[in-house]
């Protein structure tokens, strides 16, 4: 695997991905080359071997030793026979295996006989733990290397965020963007009155099937009526009351509605649980944000309002919003909306380290990382 002495400084002064993967990788070498030194598959047959030996030795301590099970004692013997008999030549640690064995092969074992013969394979333990270490290693350098694509993402991110900070840094905030917010303003005023009268005087069962309707317009973001509500305004006459109609309802008694609706239990259960959504249908889910959407938006969200407020606005509205849409057609449209969307979102903080030029030497800083991480990435290949 190849070496890399890329030595990256991040600003927050958190530890260096790049430095990181660097170490993790040279750690899972240095682990392969001490595996590769014995070869993986013999270490494995003696890791297979010295734990099946380890079991005997836990399994028979304390009952084939001293005066205890002489069947026992014979068994464990046997088993420790069968294992080591016919070991392969090249097997890593033979000899060791071969003299516990005889260690073990007394007439009679003790305790510390047992502990002894675990001292005797510390040496195979040893070497047999180079398969977890390297497993270990493994392991370490796939998580430095997803920890560095996600390092990766972030500064990515980050310099997304910064690049959008220069630009509006860069956009003219004398720009005349009255001219872009004048129809807007004209049209979010009447459509917002048109929607108010429509909600007060339409009846509930037509008015909420208008905004059942909108769901087929995803720009739209009407919240879908509660199937429970459409249902009873459908099939009960009150439902030919206007929504405000419909929550004063909901705030009489049961007694007093019992004078004003032929069931009073099924308007409770449907509208009384449903007060919030019915008090917080307004005309925002077809107002136009300001700042306004970029060109390529606008249009869209034009299209699909215009399709909802026809339902329940006059032409005077829906003219409004085709000045909206006109807009877009304006050479200056970009440069206005950059100054508007610079005027509103950017701080006095923000502002400052742009003059300042702090945001250009932190944008620099971030792809420098970015590019040195992505070069690890290169390097040091996945597993």
């Amino acid at each position: 695997m190849a070496r890399s002495n890329t030595d990256i400084e991040r600003s927050d002064g958190t530890p260096d991905a790049v430095a990181r993967l660097e170490r993790a990788a040279e750690a899972y070498d240095r682990a392969q080359e001490r595996v590769e030194e014995v070869g993986a598959d013999a270490l494995r047959d003696c890791r297979d071997i010295y734990s099946e030996l380890q079991t005997l030795l836990e399994r028979y301590d304390g009952r084939a030793t001293g005066g205890g099970d002489f069947e026992a004692f014979m068994e464990f013997q046997g088993r420790v026979g069968t294992l080591t008999d016919d070991l392969p030549e090249d097997l890593p640690e033979r000899d060791t295996f071969e003299e516990v064995d005889d260690f073990l092969q007394q007439r009679r074992l003790t305790e510390s006989d047992f502990e002894q013969a675990r001292e005797m394979l510390s040496p195979v333990g040893d070497l047999v733990g180079r398969l977890d270490e390297l497993d270990e290693a493994r392991e370490r350098y796939k998580k430095a290397r997803t920890d560095a694509g996600r390092r990766r993402e972030e500064l990515s991110d980050r310099i997304d965020e910064l690049e959008r900070l220069q630009r509006l840094g860069d956009a003219d905030l004398d720009a005349p963007v009255e001219r872009l917010r004048e129809p807007i303003e004209c049209y979010n005023d009447a459509v917002t009155a048109a929607f108010d009268d429509f909600r007060n005087d339409t009846p509930a069962r037509d008015a909420l099937a208008v905004i059942e309707r909108a769901d087929a317009y995803p720009l739209v973001e009407f919240q879908s009526p509660p199937e429970e509500l459409l249902t009873y305004v459908r099939e009960h006459d009150a439902g030919r009351e206007p929504i405000p109609k419909l929550l004063e309802y909901a705030d009489y008694s049961a007694s007093k509605l019992d004078h004003y609706v032929d069931d009073a239990a099924a308007l409770r259960s449907a509208v009384a649980t449903r007060r919030t959504y019915l008090r917080r249908l307004d005309a925002e889910p077809v107002r136009i944000d300001w700042p306004p959407p970029s060109a390529d938006a606008l249009p869209w969200l034009c299209r699909e309002y215009r399709s909802v407020i026809a339902r329940f606005a006059d032409e005077s509205v829906v003219a409004a919003l085709r000045e909206v849409r006109r807009l877009t057609e304006r050479e200056d449209y970009e440069r206005l909306r950059e100054s508007a969307v610079a005027r509103s979102e950017l701080t006095e903080s923000e502002r400052e380290r742009l003059a300042s030029g702090a945001v250009e030497d932190e944008l620099s800083a971030a792809r420098e990382a970015r590019a040195a991480i992505g070069d690890a990435l290169d390097t040091y290949s996945s597993l």
